[in-house]
């Protein structure tokens, strides 16, 4: 088995929410500015263990996420030993097959880079950040009882039947992004959502 990995995705963009992408939608802007994270509850990659790590991303999506031709910089948790960081990216650029690659299909370019990545949500709440680029702080939608609202059945949840927990970012920045060619970011109240993941190869 060249992987497996169970965890938690976050993703954080400039769309208004619900994000369109969940849902096999068009961003709500023409094109999404995102910020997204996976952060490994448990795993394996070609025998190294990666728990606890996060693998996380700034995005340019230019039309339906669907359609791929996604501009990418990926960001290595500084967390990671050297070997780590060699499956990590052996994993996520596709080369090892399975749904991290159908992932890696959908971007035209993939730049990597390595970052202190602080990874804290759990149920749409909490924070990412990664280095001094980018952060956001989300907290979820509520229902009448009380339960954090939830997406179900939609097309991003990589583990049938699990939910999505439907947030807002209480303010999403991304500074230093146009080093890579991608728009810098400041916004406040737009989407963000948590999910989980379970990859297997």
């Amino acid at each position: 088995m060249a992987y497996e990995l169970e965890g938690r995705l976050l993703e954080v963009c400039d769309c208004n929410v619900l994000c369109p992408c969940w849902i096999g939608e068009d961003p709500d802007n023409g094109t999404c500015d995102s910020m997204q994270a996976y952060h490994i509850d448990r795993g394996t990659i070609e025998g190294v263990d990666v728990s606890g790590l996060t693998v996380a991303e700034i995005d340019h999506i230019p039309g339906n996420i669907l359609e791929g031709n996604i501009h990418g910089v990926f960001f290595i948790d500084d967390a990671a030993t050297p070997e780590q960081a060699e499956v990590l990216m052996r994993a996520w650029s596709g080369e090892l097959g399975g749904p991290l690659a159908d992932v890696a299909g959908l971007y035209g370019e993939i730049l990597w880079q390595r970052a202190p990545i602080t990874f804290t949500v759990e149920g749409g709440k909490g924070t990412l950040t990664i280095g001094s680029m980018a952060e956001a702080t989300m907290e979820p939608y509520r229902g009448p009882t009380g339960e954090v609202t939830t997406l179900n059945e939609s097309i991003f949840s990589t583990i049938p039947g699990s939910p999505a927990f439907v947030a807002k970012a209480e303010h999403y920045r991304r500074e230093s992004s146009r080093d890579y060619g991608l728009p810098d970011v400041n916004l406040r109240g737009h989407n963000a959502i948590q999910g989980y993941f379970h990859f297997k190869a």
